[in-house]
């Protein structure tokens, strides 16, 4: 099967959300899926950043490039094939951002892999903290590294995942930032792009890993307050 037009998603983020963060793949596993994505680590200690082949760890104000055995209870990895490509000439909120990609794609139902290359007048970011012993994740966060980041050049890189998916994963837009110098960035909250341009790859099929450790065996998976906790945990 051709791997360039799958989503490979590492377990779901309603087992994040109830405080699976034992390791599932290591980093050697899961670059065998892709060159692209965002995701966490085990025991929550950082973000993931995935682009052009290179893995980094984000954590503390720092980016780490990946080594053999890092781990992740959760991640979205796929090979970055964009088909489209838009230059963005003019300053851009979050909203308008957002619009324009509406704009761009055919369907909302479908996965895209979204890549942002340019110059930021505003990234709010931040990064989760290691967690030694099991906490819900919306307690986690409570803990999470705030970065602010100004007239900086970068990177975003992350999905559009179709409303069907919540749960899964993170439904609608779910980015990663990394500054030019590849030393440091974040899970993305917020952003005014300056000037740059903007990739889009069209996903044709998700496969989906589920871990078979006792933490997401016996996890909840069934949120009855999904949405307000996936809020609170994405910002």
């Amino acid at each position: 099967m051709d791997k360039t037009g799958e989503v490979y998603q590492i377990s779901t983020m309603s087992s994040l959300l109830d405080g699976v963060y034992d390791g599932a793949l290591t980093y050697d596993q899961i670059k065998e899926h892709g060159d692209f994505g965002i995701g966490t680590f085990d025991h929550l200690d950082g973000e993931l950043i995935a682009f052009d082949g290179k893995f980094y760890r984000l954590r503390g104000g720092e980016a780490i490039p990946l080594g053999s055995e890092d781990s992740t209870p959760f991640s979205t990895i796929t090979y970055f094939n964009p088909q489209k490509k838009y230059k963005i000439d003019e300053p851009m909120t979050k909203k308008s951002f957002e619009t324009l990609v509406k704009d761009l794609i055919p369907s909302e139902n479908l996965y895209y892999a979204i890549l942002i290359e340019g110059t930021f007048k505003k990234v709010s970011t931040r990064t989760v903290s290691y967690q030694e012993h099991y906490v819900p994740m919306v307690q986690a966060v409570k803990e999470q590294e705030s970065i602010e980041f100004e007239n900086t050049k970068g990177t975003i890189v992350g999905f559009w995942t179709p409303a069907y998916a919540q749960g899964i994963a993170v439904a609608g837009y779910h980015f990663h930032f990394i500054d030019e110098s590849l030393q440091k960035g974040g899970h993305v909250f917020d952003y005014i792009i300056d000037k740059g341009t903007v990739y889009i790859d069209q996903k044709t099929h998700m496969n989906l890993y589920t871990p078979t450790t006792k933490a997401f065996l016996n996890a909840q998976l069934s949120r009855k307050d999904l949405l307000k906790e996936i809020n609170i945990t994405e910002g």
